[in-house]
């Protein structure tokens, strides 16, 4: 009789295949993929995670036959998932898109705007805020300072977090959040992404948010920006590893130090 596959378990009850151990084979990995779901299911678990690499994609249709749906996929690797108890639950994959764009104003009230080449849904471009998606592994003040200073070759420094909106039905069906900074430039000087952008300027608030061709949210999230404090990044902990993270509090809630004065759970989730 064939052996069952190397597994751990997760804390919710399922078995993790382990990846590195797969047989090369794909109907040996049939034979004790088949074995050990039997296993499973009669010690109670109750699904089944199946990270397959990308050299043995062989192994797929295998663990499809044996009821097994994509669950996504990552730069080297496919994961599948399988349920062994119907009604069980596998937490789906990532579910949203996450963009920021940057409200970079001069003392003297001038904003930094741009004009991109093509515009969204066979509509002309107009006059906008420079920004664009967060990166993985990218905090939300150094995605902003990097968009534009890519955009308009402006540098900025990120101060606040001053509003966002959530839409759904985005792209391939997933949700967007579009978070929106307010920015201090430290320079004025303007080189324009050309590839992506076709205008650029400093532009007097007053006159942008006056605009009748400029979109009415592309003004309302500026007001927000002009109007309110936000709220700004109290601290990063673990800056730059895997499992760093960015907290952002009320202004008037920060100490001198930069950190809330009262405990915060790292672990707790909102």
């Amino acid at each position: 009789m064939a052996e069952i596959l190397e597994f751990k378990p997760n804390p919710f009850n399922g078995a993790v295949i382990d990846r590195s151990a797969l047989p090369i084979d794909p109907d040996e990995f049939d034979a004790r993929l088949a074995v050990s779901m039997e296993r499973w299911t009669a010690d109670g678990f109750l699904t089944v995670w199946l990270e397959i690499p990308k050299a043995q994609s062989a192994l797929i249709p295998k663990a499809i036959d044996r009821g097994f749906d994509f669950h996504h996929t990552g730069d080297d690797y496919i994961l599948l998932t399988c349920l062994l108890v119907e009604g069980s639950h596998i937490p789906p994959f990532a579910t949203h898109y996450i963009g920021i764009g940057g409200v970079v104003l001069t003392p003297e009230k001038e904003l930094l705007v741009v004009r991109e080449k093509y515009g969204v849904g066979g509509r002309p471009p107009t006059l906008k805020l420079p920004g664009g998606a967060i990166q993985a592994g990218e905090h939300l003040g150094q995605a902003v300072e990097r968009e534009v200073f890519e955009e308009t070759g402006v540098k900025a420094v990120f101060e606040s977090i001053a509003c966002f909106r959530q839409w759904h039905g985005y792209r391939y069906g997933k949700s967007d959040i579009y978070f929106v900074a307010r920015l201090r430039p430290l320079s004025k000087d303007i080189t324009m992404q050309a590839d992506e952008i076709q205008e650029c300027l400093w532009m007097p608030v007053d006159e942008f948010i006056g605009s009748e061709s400029i979109a009415n949210f592309n003004k309302q999230i500026v007001r927000a920006a002009l109007e309110s404090d936000g709220v700004v990044q109290s601290f990063i902990e673990g800056f730059g590893g895997p499992d760093s993270r960015e907290y952002f509090m009320p202004r008037h809630l920060i100490d001198g130090t930069g950190v809330a004065p009262f405990p915060v759970d790292p672990t707790a989730t909102p």
